[in-house]
């Protein structure tokens, strides 16, 4: 197999802690990193020797080589739009970290752009590869738990941040940050049917240093779909009881990142309860309340594997096929950018003061 060589922007959190992290471990077999470039000169330094690869300081040194399958594109987010556009027009396939860019308008941009330079752009929704993620579709398909009629999703702790992230001039807080792995999530669950809206959203600024949210909450709704809220939230002490709960009518899926549980019923082998106008009483007229004698189902496991490690070599399996072999991707740079026009609706209702 021909393996894809790849060029990283940024050794931060994301270049230098999933990409590269991936890039360098026992899971890649199929791609081959050929240049770093980190604007900060001892990152760059120190990827030089970690990596035995040539470094830039400027992504724009890139230009003219021809030996660049992909660009991972892992700068500020605020630079997502730029620079990428920038390595389209140039030839270059582009993956880009989330958030894919500050606006619909941008994605679409980045969109047509590609497609204009015959070359791939696709933004970095590992988690829609998440295990846990997968076992909770698994379960919703089954049919186990009935119609599904409410979904919920939390991604939440408690921790306070001072960093770039919490400055709105630098497209930081919890929604663009965290968001788009949940309401990726989301919108997947819900079929990524276009008439899916904004239903109930609300921003709010709490511990964190900057001017962003670190407090957001998002609902949302689609004809003849289950209702979904979403929860971003880095101001709850008790966060680790679940990240996804499916409520269906025949059970409940509770699920961490690494646990699940789930507990259901089979409502088909009993008989439909008629309705009884009026108060129920036993033999002696003593009052009696409707409980349900059920048989539920019980059962719950851990889960391997996490959207750091199985989830990324998922996706750059999906982007090699893409890049390498024309395959078509099974998340799409329009998928990506319905996660960003939730994220901008939301942010044009909740405007939040600017402070820096």
């Amino acid at each position: 197999m021909k393996k894809m060589t790849i060029a990283v922007i940024g050794q931060g959190r994301s270049g230098k802690d999933i990409h590269c992290k991936y890039f360098f471990s026992e899971l890649n077999q199929n791609t081959e990193v050929k240049y770093i470039v980190e604007e900060i000169k001892e990152r760059r330094e120190i990827a030089k020797e970690e990596y035995g690869c040539e470094v830039f300081e400027n992504y724009t040194e890139l230009f003219g080589k021809t030996d660049i399958d992909l660009v991972v594109n892992a700068s500020y987010s605020e630079q997502h739009y730029i620079v990428t556009k920038d390595l389209l027009e140039h030839g270059f396939n582009v993956l880009v970290e989330k958030p894919f860019s500050r606006t619909y308008f941008e994605c679409q941009d980045l969109i047509n752009t590609a497609k204009k330079n015959n070359v791939t752009v696709v933004a970095f929704h590992q988690s829609l590869f998440a295990p846990s993620y997968l076992k909770v579709k698994e379960f919703i398909t089954s049919g186990k738990l009935g119609e599904i009629f409410q979904i919920s999703l939390k991604y939440s702790g408690y921790s306070r941040r001072w960093d770039w992230q919490t400055l709105q001039k630098c497209c930081g807080g919890s929604v663009y940050n965290s968001g788009p792995h949940p309401i990726g999530q989301a919108l997947d669950l819900l079929g990524w049917d276009k008439n899916i809206r904004v239903e109930f959203s609300d921003l709010r600024t709490l511990i964190t240093s900057g001017d962003a949210e670190d407090y957001g909450k998002i609902i949302l709704a689609c004809p003849n779909r289950p209702n979904v809220d979403i929860e971003i939230c880095s101001v709850d002490a008790y966060a680790n009881d679940f990240v996804f709960k499916i409520f269906g009518t025949k059970g409940t899926l509770c699920s961490t990142n690494s646990h699940y549980k789930v507990k259901y019923t089979d409502l088909d082998k009993y008989e439909k309860r008629e309705v009884i106008e009026g108060a129920l009483h036993d033999e002696k007229w003593s009052p009696l309340y409707c409980v349900d004698k059920l048989d539920f189902i019980e059962e719950e496991a851990d889960i391997t594997g996490s959207s750091f490690d199985l989830a990324v070599k998922d996706f750059y399996d999906m982007v090699y096929g893409a890049v390498m072999e024309g395959k078509p991707m099974s998340i799409t740079p329009d998928m990506a950018a319905e996660v960003i026009r939730i994220i901008e609706t939301t942010h044009s209702v909740n405007p939040l003061e600017v402070k820096f």
